[in-house]
């Protein structure tokens, strides 16, 4: 059975860092966009990065240049790595994997929370 299990996740002052990690199993293989998105309660979903099997990056405007998303294919695992924390960035995180948007599959989320 196909899995996400999100981890990293926790307290942090603001500019402090995190990385998250998303470990894949079952039919989730290196041929799948993976990514990362977050919800707060003012806001709906969104997207904060994501890396194609090819291995390109995209990042929302906001996170640009602080977090970094990577993947250890050989790990099936994806991670992203979080500098310069605000207190905006709190939120859960979720890990995202896509096939073409045929296949979808959806972590259970980890919290982030960036205070002092």
């Amino acid at each position: 059975q196909a899995q996400l299990v999100e981890s990293g996740g926790g307290w942090v002052q603001p500019g402090g860092s995190l990385t998250l990690s998303c470990a894949a199993s079952g039919s989730i293989s290196s041929i799948y966009t993976m990514g990362w998105y977050r919800q707060s309660p003012e806001k709906q979903r969104e997207l904060v990065a994501v890396i194609t099997s090819g291995g390109s990056r995209n990042y929302a405007d906001s996170v640009k240049g602080r977090f970094t998303i990577s993947r250890d294919n050989a790990k099936n695992t994806v991670y992203l790595q979080m500098s310069s924390l605000r207190p905006e960035d709190t939120a859960v995180y979720y890990c995202n994997a896509d096939l073409m948007s045929v296949s979808v599959y959806w972590g259970q989320g980890t919290q982030v929370t960036v205070s002092s």
